[in-house]
């Protein structure tokens, strides 16, 4: 059951809300995520949506009236009451602006909350200083409560409404007894000033939660808006949505990539930054495989679609973006839990202060009373609840922005702890496609010539990358050989200018008793003879990616001290790589099924805090990366199984990114524990120097407010 709480932004209320309906009865789960302003309940079986959707909303709206609560979203309600005068301009459908996410709406609705905060503050603020200016006189006293009533008179509703209610123990409660407290012992300066800068905290932290928000959803801009769709001869703009796989849509400079496809006619540069990460435009032509989401920077395109729009590249990264902030990590989880049990302690210590030393004869009440208040206003834990899911927020973004998009505060905590990293080979390691990497002839480009003839008729990847190798020269011939046969375990032969021509492993030439000069090397080997003598060997294998050494490099720099290969590979040619890439480990000749449980045998070994991470691409990959304590897809070519499962996505493939992204997670968890100790330290010293007379209530505004805001711009601080 997934339920929308449209205009929530407050993380102190979206924990209380939680902990609320995972009170009830019908429930056995609920998660807030703040990004996507929803909530996904799990129900008790048997229980209707409905009935237990009536008492959600009575929780959310006891502490925030103004939030929205619904099942789904009223797309017809907003269609039917939109009037921005951009839904229906150049024939566009309302369903097509609908997907901005009617961003007109929320700036408006951003830009009259601003002018409200401004009007408060340069009202209360003039009041509070006339009052200053004017301190000596009857009329200060008048000026100091109307400042008051305008800086507090929100907090005030909030806490009685609240204490109605039976919630007591919250920052609204805090501050209104402290405040109030303050007045009634004469301190009217000091009420007015702490009520005034929890507000100047409490919009610092809204307009906090708004750009880190931002620093995510701004990968919503990557959604396609319309697909240019061609049908008889000309083109007609529709919704991505109505686009069936096998349609061709014509892509134009400077638009959007609407839908995953195959390019059928047209070159272009595509700027692929909001996927991948990268600056660096990539080329397209007849035959690539474009994604959506990448810009066409020049030149028009003529595409095939292969995916249909809910499941192509751009929806994927949303989804797993948007879901991002809904996993929660365990020092977010244990912060909110020690929030809830905080507040009440501290509220308690405070009336023991006002009250006991006064009974013992240790001094008048109103001196303890005022030591209390004091003792309050510290306490509240605003900085903690709001700074901590803040960084992991920031964290996220700042990942996504380089290609890397990780699934949960969880898993970035994980990969702070990543100790051993075990890779897949083929895709992951290496290019995944055969090249030609050693032509052994005297006369390099006949040998190509005479291979690249007979294996022009076949399919095969080796047969491919001579072909292409030689197709850098020129183009090959196809009407030139006779006799064309396959020789299955050997093979092939044919005739050209009436002389045989044998392409084949090491067996055909020992068969055919053909002296040749064998290959020891890594790779697979095509031996070539012509009229009964032989004329050289050409090898073919998968190159490791361009930057592979320096990526393992940079790993061990932050702290991975193991990395073990799996492959299917043979052992001679894994043995090779790994020996060139400095590889702890090796295991070869693996059928899928053997990776998973070499993976298991690894895990055994590692110690509780360090973990084992699962780099892979293919579908045979899925199991090992979910059985992994973290699994990392290739996001470029990985399949969707792999891309599912994986608990991190590289979405340009670089394997390089790795180390970017510990660099990300491990700063996060940084800012997380400054932010504690900072906050926890503060206050502890703050409340001590309270509790003996040595604080005063400005000293306590910043143990409050002040540490807040610090620890909140430590937290969008860059990653």
């Amino acid at each position: 059951m997934k339920v929308y709480l449209k205009g929530l932004t407050c993380a102190n209320c979206a924990g209380k809300i939680e902990t609320a309906v995972n009170a009830l009865n019908e429930t056995k789960d609920a998660n807030i995520n703040l990004v996507k302003q929803t909530m996904d309940v799990s129900l008790v079986d048997g229980v209707k949506e409905a009935n237990v959707l009536e008492r959600i909303e009575k929780i959310v709206h006891k502490l925030e009236p103004e939030v929205e609560v619904s099942l789904q979203q009223n797309k017809q309600t907003q269609e039917a009451s939109c009037s921005c005068g951009h839904c229906h301009e150049d024939g566009h459908s309302h369903k097509e602006n609908l997907d901005h996410g009617h961003d007109h709406a929320d700036n408006h609705g951003e830009e009259g909350e601003n002018k409200k905060i401004w009007l408060r503050f340069g009202g209360g603020g003039v009041l509070f200083l006339a009052a200053v200016v004017l301190r000596d006189t009857n009329l200060a006293l008048y000026l100091y409560l109307i400042s008051y009533g305008v800086f507090g008179y929100d907090v005030l509703i909030r806490a009685c409404r609240n204490i109605l209610r039976g919630q007591i123990f919250d920052e609204n409660f805090l501050m209104s007894i402290s405040t109030v407290g303050a007045i009634a012992i004469g301190e009217m300066p000091e009420a007015v000033f702490v009520m005034m800068f929890y507000q100047v905290g409490e919009a610092f932290q809204d307009y906090a939660v708004r750009r880190s928000r931002k620093s995510i959803t701004s990968l919503l801009d990557i959604r396609p808006d319309f697909a240019e769709v061609i049908a008889e001869g000309s083109t007609k703009r529709v919704h991505p949505e109505e686009v069936n796989v096998g349609d061709f849509i014509l892509v134009k400079a400077g638009e959007r990539i609407p839908l995953d496809g195959k390019v059928a006619e047209g070159h272009a540069l595509l700027d692929t930054a909001a996927l991948t990460g990268e600056a660096l435009p990539r080329g397209a032509e007849p035959g690539s495989d474009v994604l959506s989401g990448c810009i066409n920077l020049d030149g028009n395109l003529k595409i095939q679609v292969t995916r249909p729009f809910g499941d192509s590249t751009v929806m994927k990264i949303l989804e797993m973006v948007e879901n991002a902030a809904g996993k929660k990590s365990k020092t977010e989880r244990f912060i909110t839990r020690f929030a809830r049990v905080y507040t009440p302690v501290i509220v308690g210590l405070a009336v023991a202060l006002a009250v006991l030393p006064p009974v013992f004869g240790l001094g008048e009440f109103q001196m303890w009373f005022g030591r209390a208040l004091i003792f309050l206003v510290v306490s509240c834990p605003c900085a903690l609840v709001l700074s901590v899911p803040l960084s992991y927020f920031a964290g996220i973004g700042a990942a996504s922005r380089n290609g890397i998009l990780v699934k949960g505060g969880g898993d970035l905590d994980t990969l702070c702890h990543i100790d051993q990293i075990v890779f897949d080979k083929t895709g992951t390691l290496t290019k995944g496609r055969f090249s030609v990497v050693e032509i052994g002839s005297q006369d390099k480009e006949e040998l190509l010539y005479l291979a690249a003839l007979g294996e022009a008729n076949s399919n095969h990847p080796i047969a491919e990358a001579i072909v292409n190798e030689f197709k850098k020269i020129k183009e090959v011939p196809t009407d030139l050989i006779v006799d064309y046969k396959e020789l299955g375990g050997f093979g092939i032969s044919y005739s050209l200018d009436g002389e045989q021509v044998l392409l084949g492993n090491q067996r055909l030439m020992e068969r055919e008793k053909i002296e040749f000069k064998e290959f020891n090397g890594v790779g697979s080997v095509v031996y070539v003879a012509k009229g009964g003598k032989f004329k050289g060997f050409i090898v073919v294998a998968d190159t490791l990616k361009d930057g592979c050494k320096e990526a393992l490099m940079a790993l061990r720099k932050k702290g991975v001290q193991s990395m073990v290969m799996l492959t299917g590979d043979r052992k001679e040619n894994a043995q090779a790589m790994a020996k060139e890439l400095g590889l702890n480990q090796f295991y070869a000749d693996l059928l899928p099924g053997d990776k998973l449980s070499i993976l298991e045998d690894l895990k055994s070994k590692e110690s509780e805090l360090l973990k084992t991470a699962f780099v892979g691409d293919g579908i045979n990959d899925a199991p090992v990366l979910a059985g992994a304590d973290l699994g990392i897809a290739m996001g470029g070519i990985g399949s969707d199984a792999a891309i599912e499962a994986a608990d991190v996505v590289l979405m340009d493939d670089d394997i390089g990114k790795l180390a970017v992204g510990i660099r990300i997670a491990k700063n996060t968890r940084r800012i997380v524990r400054q932010n504690i100790a900072f906050a926890l330290g503060v206050k502890a010293l703050v409340l001590v120097l309270s509790a003996i007379g040595m604080a005063s209530m400005w000293m306590a505004v910043f143990a409050d407010v002040g540490v807040a805001v610090l620890a909140i711009l430590n937290a969008m601080r860059k990653k």
